[in-house]
């Protein structure tokens, strides 16, 4: 029969805290600052409303991190924090060993609490986060309290403790300073956004997106907001179109407006844009406004023109440039100058080079090569998707002879590899994998290399070749006889 351990003084201690269900505020006065952490924890899991009332008023750390304690939603035991944060609010001079200033709602890493009370060491993650928290741009004695929380709008509702909070926020207008560091807009009606952006500290937002199909009207009522978050650094915009009932005048005033904005946000550094039309021939725009150096542009399945590529390259604001994506935005039709021109500008920063599905062909290829070459920091190169033969593709493997940091390739099938019909010859796929392959590590030592057909038609999956011979993969479509 096996022995269960006694309880630690300090659970027992808890226990006889909790065992009235409720604390006196002189009895907190004199529990150790050490013993709160694990103590609201235990309170918090019980669900003892009023002892969490109490603890709240009498916090003894700048910081309570509720929001990790939280992925359960219990809508009572938050609404007993509120009620002790409002006993709080309303106290004119309070004792000096009360020091709440902060109420984090983010949902941080599970371990917080142990990290934030001293009883394990630390994660990178963990610092982050809280360092977020401590340094607000608007942190400073005019609001007695500040509530850092990260903002998610999905499936048309707010979350019920959300909810909660906006309501009970609203209420206490001028008392709160209520910091948002993420938005993120899956779907919801731009009027509630708007309601609850109206009530959060625009210059404290960091990171936009907005992944929900928007028209380029709505867009517009949104963009006033977003010239407000004078500290943002990443945007994502996710399928935003332009109705055919616009007229094209009013199309250009919307650009403009939207556009504008980004002359007001001198810290913004990532700009990602998938399946958006309306900047079709006017980037120049955009780019004109910027006020930094960009570090990642990504700019997949969009609409673009020449002269928009053109400007792209000729950016001062992109020779920074860590991350350049253009996944989907076909080339063919395109001069290749300006493409050779951008990898020129960014030779000494680019890391991570994406040009997947982009039609290029091989009299394209070869003139952006030179400049390719001299891309002496990156680590990641796509090229899947385009149809380019084994010729062209021998000449781009020589080309990457002098980029010693690339740690992922990733090439098409040659164009032989496919029948008239444009339907895959496996076998001639393995020969020419087995024989590019070779003339790889006959120039150098590659990490991981994967050459890949253009997916299937019925079925979306690719058929890749890799390293190793034996690595040749026979996906479910090609056992299935679509190949």
């Amino acid at each position: 029969m096996s022995l269960q351990a006694p309880p630690r003084l300090l659970e027992l201690a808890e226990q006889s805290l909790l065992r009235d269900g409720a604390l006196a505020i002189s009895t907190l006065e004199e529990l150790p600052r050490e013993l709160f952490p694990s103590l609201f924890i235990e309170a918090f899991t019980r669900r003892c409303c009023e002892t969490l009332k109490t603890m709240v008023q009498a916090w003894p750390f700048t910081c309570l991190p509720l929001g990790s304690l939280m992925k359960s939603r219990p809508l009572e035991t938050f609404g007993a924090v509120l009620e002790g944060l409002d006993a709080l609010l309303a106290q004119k001079v309070r004792p000096r060993r009360w020091k709440l200033q902060v109420l984090d709602l983010r949902d941080v890493d599970e371990n917080f609490w142990g990290i934030w009370s001293g009883a394990s060491a630390p994660s990178p993650e963990a610092l982050s986060k809280r360092q977020t928290a401590e340094n607000c741009p608007r942190l400073g004695g005019q609001q007695p309290l500040m509530v850092t929380l990260d903002l998610c709008f999905k499936n048309g509702t707010l979350d019920e403790c959300l909810t909660r909070f906006l309501e009970w926020g609203k209420q206490r207008e001028g008392l709160l300073h209520v910091c948002c560091k993420e938005l993120q807009i899956f779907g919801m009606p731009i009027h509630s956004v708007i309601e609850v952006l109206n009530m959060v500290e625009l210059d404290c937002i960091r990171e936009v997106e907005v992944c929900c199909p928007w028209e380029l009207s709505i867009l517009i009522r949104f963009a006033p907001y977003l010239g407000q978050m004078r500290n943002l650094r990443k945007l994502v915009l996710f399928n935003i179109h332009v109705s055919a009932c616009i007229p094209p005048d009013k199309k250009e005033q919307f650009v403009t407006q939207f556009t504008s904005q980004f002359l007001k946000l001198d810290y913004f550094q990532k700009l990602y844009m998938h399946s958006v039309s309306f900047l079709e021939g006017h980037l120049d725009q955009l780019l004109r406004c910027l006020q930094a150096p960009l570090e990642t542009v990504v700019m997949t399945d969009c609409l673009l023109s020449e002269s928009d590529l053109k400007h792209l390259s000729w950016c001062p604001s992109i020779r920074q440039l860590k991350e350049l994506d253009l996944r989907g935005i076909t080339l063919t039709h395109f001069s290749p100058e300006p493409l050779a021109v951008l990898l020129e500008q960014v030779e000494a920063t680019l890391q991570t080079l994406d040009l997947e599905d982009c039609g290029i062909t091989d009299s394209q290829l070869s003139v952006i090569l030179p400049a390719l070459s001299r891309c002496s920091q990156l680590s990641t190169l796509s090229f899947y998707g385009n149809l380019i033969s084994v010729a062209a593709l021998e000449n781009l493997l020589r080309h990457t002879v002098g980029l010693s940091k690339l740690s992922l390739e990733l090439y098409p099938a040659p164009l032989e590899s496919y029948d008239a019909q444009g339907a895959l010859c496996w076998g001639r796929f393995a020969q020419l994998g087995a024989e590019l392959m070779k003339t790889l590590r006959d120039l150098r030592q590659p990490k991981t290399v994967v050459f890949s057909t253009v997916p299937c038609p019925r079925c979306g999956i690719r058929v890749s070749y890799d390293l190793e011979p034996s690595h040749c993969l026979l996906n479910a479509c090609h056992q299935g006889g679509c190949i």
